[in-house]
Protein backbone atom coordinates (compact mmCIF):
# COMPACT_ATOMS: atom_id res chain seq x y z
CA UNK A 1 0.00 0.00 0.00
CA UNK A 2 1.20 3.40 -0.97
CA UNK A 3 3.13 5.24 1.86
CA UNK A 4 2.56 9.20 1.88
CA UNK A 5 -1.00 9.53 0.14
CA UNK A 6 -4.22 9.20 0.68
CA UNK A 7 -6.11 6.25 0.31
CA UNK A 8 -10.03 5.69 0.27
CA UNK A 9 -10.04 2.16 2.10
CA UNK A 10 -12.75 -0.32 3.18
CA UNK A 11 -13.44 -1.36 7.02
CA UNK A 12 -12.88 -5.30 7.02
CA UNK A 13 -12.73 -5.59 10.99
CA UNK A 14 -12.84 -4.31 14.04
CA UNK A 15 -9.65 -6.02 16.42
CA UNK A 16 -8.41 -4.78 20.08
CA UNK A 17 -5.64 -2.67 18.71
CA UNK A 18 -8.21 -0.96 16.32
CA UNK A 19 -9.86 -1.52 12.61
CA UNK A 20 -8.30 -3.29 9.49
CA UNK A 21 -8.95 -1.45 6.48
CA UNK A 22 -8.35 -2.80 3.24
CA UNK A 23 -7.78 -1.97 -0.34
CA UNK A 24 -8.81 -3.01 -3.68
CA UNK A 25 -6.46 -5.66 -3.84
CA UNK A 26 -6.76 -6.74 -0.57
CA UNK A 27 -3.91 -5.09 0.86
CA UNK A 28 -4.28 -4.06 5.12
CA UNK A 29 -3.72 -1.78 7.29
CA UNK A 30 -4.28 -0.93 11.11
CA UNK A 31 -6.41 2.49 11.88
CA UNK A 32 -5.06 2.71 15.33
CA UNK A 33 -8.50 3.00 17.71
CA UNK A 34 -7.43 6.36 18.64
CA UNK A 35 -8.61 7.22 15.06
CA UNK A 36 -11.71 5.47 14.90
CA UNK A 37 -14.84 7.14 13.85
CA UNK A 38 -17.82 7.60 16.31
CA UNK A 39 -20.02 6.15 14.12
CA UNK A 40 -18.88 3.20 11.43
CA UNK A 41 -20.10 -0.31 9.79
CA UNK A 42 -17.94 -2.86 8.71
CA UNK A 43 -17.83 -2.42 5.45
CA UNK A 44 -17.73 1.35 5.13
CA UNK A 45 -15.80 3.27 2.94
CA UNK A 46 -12.99 5.88 4.92
CA UNK A 47 -10.00 8.52 3.89
CA UNK A 48 -6.87 8.01 5.40
CA UNK A 49 -3.39 8.69 4.86
CA UNK A 50 -1.48 5.94 5.23
CA UNK A 51 2.50 6.19 7.05
CA UNK A 52 4.82 4.31 9.02
CA UNK A 53 4.99 4.21 12.87
CA UNK A 54 7.47 4.43 14.75
CA UNK A 55 8.48 0.46 14.18
CA UNK A 56 8.39 0.53 10.67
CA UNK A 57 4.95 -0.54 10.30
CA UNK A 58 2.31 1.15 8.03
CA UNK A 59 -0.05 2.40 9.95
CA UNK A 60 -3.17 4.31 8.87
CA UNK A 61 -4.81 8.42 10.20
CA UNK A 62 -7.98 10.30 9.80
CA UNK A 63 -5.70 13.37 10.85
CA UNK A 64 -4.66 15.31 7.90
CA UNK A 65 -0.79 15.98 7.44
CA UNK A 66 0.79 19.62 6.28
CA UNK A 67 2.39 18.13 3.50
CA UNK A 68 1.78 14.79 1.43
CA UNK A 69 4.38 12.71 -0.21
CA UNK A 70 6.09 14.43 -3.64
CA UNK A 71 4.74 18.20 -2.21
CA UNK A 72 6.14 21.41 -0.25
CA UNK A 73 5.26 23.41 2.50
CA UNK A 74 6.74 25.51 5.15
CA UNK A 75 7.22 23.26 8.52
CA UNK A 76 8.22 24.08 12.16
CA UNK A 77 11.24 22.33 13.21
CA UNK A 78 10.39 20.91 16.70
CA UNK A 79 13.38 19.29 17.63
CA UNK A 80 17.06 18.92 16.51
CA UNK A 81 19.27 15.60 17.52
CA UNK A 82 22.59 13.98 15.99
CA UNK A 83 20.77 12.84 12.86
CA UNK A 84 19.22 15.94 12.06
CA UNK A 85 15.73 17.74 12.62
CA UNK A 86 11.92 16.69 13.15
CA UNK A 87 9.28 18.83 11.81
CA UNK A 88 6.10 19.35 12.69
CA UNK A 89 3.62 18.10 10.14
CA UNK A 90 0.41 17.76 12.05
CA UNK A 91 0.90 13.98 12.55
CA UNK A 92 1.75 12.61 16.06
CA UNK A 93 5.00 10.98 14.41
CA UNK A 94 7.20 13.87 13.47
CA UNK A 95 8.47 14.26 10.04
CA UNK A 96 12.20 14.00 9.75
CA UNK A 97 14.90 15.68 8.01
CA UNK A 98 18.32 14.48 7.68
CA UNK A 99 21.77 17.21 8.19
CA UNK A 100 22.57 16.21 4.81
CA UNK A 101 18.95 17.68 3.49
CA UNK A 102 19.37 20.77 4.78
CA UNK A 103 20.43 23.83 3.35
CA UNK A 104 21.38 25.55 6.75
CA UNK A 105 21.26 23.54 9.94
CA UNK A 106 18.13 23.90 11.21
CA UNK A 107 17.09 25.79 14.37
CA UNK A 108 14.12 24.43 16.88
CA UNK A 109 11.23 27.25 16.97
CA UNK A 110 12.63 27.92 12.83
CA UNK A 111 10.27 27.59 9.83
CA UNK A 112 11.56 26.35 6.46
CA UNK A 113 10.14 25.58 3.24
CA UNK A 114 10.62 21.85 2.33
CA UNK A 115 10.02 19.05 -0.02
CA UNK A 116 8.16 16.01 1.41
CA UNK A 117 9.58 12.68 -0.58
CA UNK A 118 10.51 8.90 0.26
CA UNK A 119 13.26 7.79 0.98
CA UNK A 120 13.83 4.88 -1.12
CA UNK A 121 16.69 3.44 1.34
CA UNK A 122 14.37 3.24 4.62
CA UNK A 123 11.20 3.30 2.80
CA UNK A 124 10.25 6.01 5.07
CA UNK A 125 8.75 10.29 4.35
CA UNK A 126 11.59 12.39 4.90
CA UNK A 127 12.11 16.04 4.27
CA UNK A 128 14.55 18.03 2.70
CA UNK A 129 15.24 21.87 2.57
CA UNK A 130 17.45 21.42 -0.66
CA UNK A 131 14.06 22.00 -2.91
CA UNK A 132 16.04 22.91 -6.35
CA UNK A 133 16.93 19.20 -6.51
CA UNK A 134 13.46 18.51 -7.40
CA UNK A 135 12.55 21.16 -9.86
CA UNK A 136 13.23 20.09 -13.22
CA UNK A 137 13.54 22.84 -16.09
CA UNK A 138 15.36 20.27 -18.97
CA UNK A 139 11.33 20.02 -20.38
CA UNK A 140 9.32 22.83 -19.37
CA UNK A 141 5.74 22.05 -19.76
CA UNK A 142 4.27 25.51 -19.60
CA UNK A 143 4.32 28.43 -22.07
CA UNK A 144 4.82 32.08 -22.22
CA UNK A 145 1.12 33.96 -21.01
CA UNK A 146 0.12 30.69 -19.41
CA UNK A 147 -1.16 30.75 -15.62
CA UNK A 148 0.44 29.04 -13.33
CA UNK A 149 0.50 27.86 -9.41
CA UNK A 150 3.38 29.45 -7.66
CA UNK A 151 5.06 28.52 -4.53
CA UNK A 152 7.36 31.50 -2.99
CA UNK A 153 10.76 29.67 -2.66
CA UNK A 154 13.31 31.74 -1.63
CA UNK A 155 14.75 35.70 -2.32
CA UNK A 156 17.83 36.43 -4.65
CA UNK A 157 19.83 39.54 -5.32
CA UNK A 158 17.34 39.53 -8.91
CA UNK A 159 14.23 39.25 -7.19
CA UNK A 160 12.35 36.11 -5.65
CA UNK A 161 12.36 32.32 -6.76
CA UNK A 162 9.17 30.49 -7.31
CA UNK A 163 8.61 27.25 -7.91
CA UNK A 164 6.45 26.77 -10.66
CA UNK A 165 3.33 24.31 -10.74
CA UNK A 166 5.37 22.15 -8.29
CA UNK A 167 7.43 21.08 -11.34
CA UNK A 168 9.83 24.20 -12.45
CA UNK A 169 11.70 26.84 -11.01
CA UNK A 170 11.19 30.44 -12.20
CA UNK A 171 12.15 34.18 -10.77
CA UNK A 172 10.19 37.18 -10.49
CA UNK A 173 12.62 40.10 -10.74
CA UNK A 174 12.57 42.47 -8.31
CA UNK A 175 10.89 44.78 -9.86
CA UNK A 176 8.00 43.21 -10.65
CA UNK A 177 7.01 42.76 -6.91
CA UNK A 178 4.12 44.71 -5.78
CA UNK A 179 3.23 42.96 -2.71
CA UNK A 180 4.75 41.49 0.72
CA UNK A 181 5.75 37.83 -0.30
CA UNK A 182 6.89 35.67 2.26
CA UNK A 183 8.00 32.13 1.62
CA UNK A 184 5.71 28.96 1.78
CA UNK A 185 2.59 31.47 0.21
CA UNK A 186 1.00 29.90 -2.69
CA UNK A 187 -0.04 32.57 -5.53
CA UNK A 188 -1.57 32.41 -8.70
CA UNK A 189 1.54 33.79 -11.54
CA UNK A 190 1.91 33.69 -15.39
CA UNK A 191 4.81 32.80 -17.57
CA UNK A 192 6.66 36.36 -18.92
CA UNK A 193 9.39 34.59 -20.27
CA UNK A 194 11.42 31.22 -21.29
CA UNK A 195 14.47 31.67 -22.27
CA UNK A 196 16.41 29.44 -24.71
CA UNK A 197 18.46 27.62 -21.81
CA UNK A 198 15.12 26.93 -19.71
CA UNK A 199 15.36 29.87 -17.40
CA UNK A 200 11.74 30.80 -16.74
CA UNK A 201 10.70 34.43 -15.82
CA UNK A 202 7.37 34.79 -13.85
CA UNK A 203 5.16 38.20 -13.69
CA UNK A 204 1.87 38.22 -10.62
CA UNK A 205 0.03 40.46 -13.27
CA UNK A 206 -1.45 38.91 -16.78
CA UNK A 207 0.57 39.78 -19.33
CA UNK A 208 0.28 42.94 -22.16
CA UNK A 209 -3.07 44.23 -22.05
CA UNK A 210 -5.33 41.58 -20.47
CA UNK A 211 -3.68 43.39 -17.18
CA UNK A 212 -5.56 46.16 -17.80
CA UNK A 213 -9.33 44.91 -16.81
CA UNK A 214 -8.09 42.63 -13.85
CA UNK A 215 -6.69 46.06 -12.31
CA UNK A 216 -9.48 47.98 -12.99
CA UNK A 217 -11.79 45.57 -11.62
CA UNK A 218 -9.16 45.28 -8.32
CA UNK A 219 -8.93 49.53 -8.12
CA UNK A 220 -13.23 49.43 -8.17
CA UNK A 221 -13.34 46.60 -5.32
CA UNK A 222 -11.35 48.55 -3.29
CA UNK A 223 -12.69 51.93 -4.21
CA UNK A 224 -16.32 50.30 -2.83
CA UNK A 225 -14.26 49.20 0.30
CA UNK A 226 -12.52 52.57 1.06
CA UNK A 227 -16.67 54.33 0.44
CA UNK A 228 -15.61 55.93 -2.85
CA UNK A 229 -12.73 57.61 -2.33
CA UNK A 230 -8.84 56.94 -2.84
CA UNK A 231 -6.39 59.92 -2.25
CA UNK A 232 -3.92 59.21 -5.31
CA UNK A 233 -3.16 60.07 -8.17
CA UNK A 234 -0.91 60.34 -11.18
CA UNK A 235 1.42 62.36 -9.07
CA UNK A 236 1.43 59.78 -6.48
CA UNK A 237 4.80 57.59 -5.64
CA UNK A 238 4.97 54.10 -7.20
CA UNK A 239 5.35 53.37 -3.10
CA UNK A 240 2.19 54.95 -2.52
CA UNK A 241 0.37 53.15 -5.43
CA UNK A 242 1.74 49.96 -4.04
CA UNK A 243 0.59 50.31 -0.50
CA UNK A 244 -2.83 50.71 -1.10
CA UNK A 245 -3.56 48.54 -4.11
CA UNK A 246 -0.40 46.57 -4.74
CA UNK A 247 0.36 47.84 -8.13
CA UNK A 248 3.23 49.50 -10.54
CA UNK A 249 2.51 52.85 -11.13
CA UNK A 250 2.88 52.03 -15.10
CA UNK A 251 -0.37 49.04 -14.04
CA UNK A 252 -2.34 51.89 -11.88
CA UNK A 253 -2.78 54.70 -14.81
CA UNK A 254 -3.39 52.17 -17.15
CA UNK A 255 -6.54 50.95 -15.24
CA UNK A 256 -7.36 54.67 -13.96
CA UNK A 257 -7.53 55.06 -17.75
CA UNK A 258 -9.44 52.49 -18.56
CA UNK A 259 -11.98 53.30 -15.64
CA UNK A 260 -12.30 57.08 -16.51
CA UNK A 261 -12.77 56.69 -20.45
CA UNK A 262 -15.73 54.02 -19.05
CA UNK A 263 -16.96 57.00 -16.34
CA UNK A 264 -16.92 54.71 -13.49
CA UNK A 265 -14.49 56.93 -11.59
CA UNK A 266 -13.96 60.84 -11.77
CA UNK A 267 -10.61 62.18 -11.28
CA UNK A 268 -9.76 65.57 -9.45
CA UNK A 269 -6.49 66.90 -7.47
CA UNK A 270 -6.95 65.35 -4.46
CA UNK A 271 -7.41 61.70 -5.94
CA UNK A 272 -10.27 59.17 -7.52
CA UNK A 273 -13.94 59.04 -6.57
CA UNK A 274 -16.14 56.56 -7.54
CA UNK A 275 -19.14 57.52 -9.52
Amino acid sequence: MEIGVYHNLTIDRQREPGLFLSDENGEEVLLPNRYIPENFEIGDSISVFVYLDNEGRPVATTDSPFVTKNDFAVLRCNQVNNFGAFLEWGLVKELFCPFKEQVVKMVKGEWYLVYCYLDETTNRLVASSKTNQFLNNSVVKVEEGEEVELIVSYPSELGMNVIINNEHLGLIFRDEIFKDLSIGDRIKGYIKKIRPDNKITVTLQKPGHKSIEPNADHILTVLKRENGFLPLTDKSSPEEIQSKLELSKKSFKKAIGTLYKKRLIDLREDGIYLN
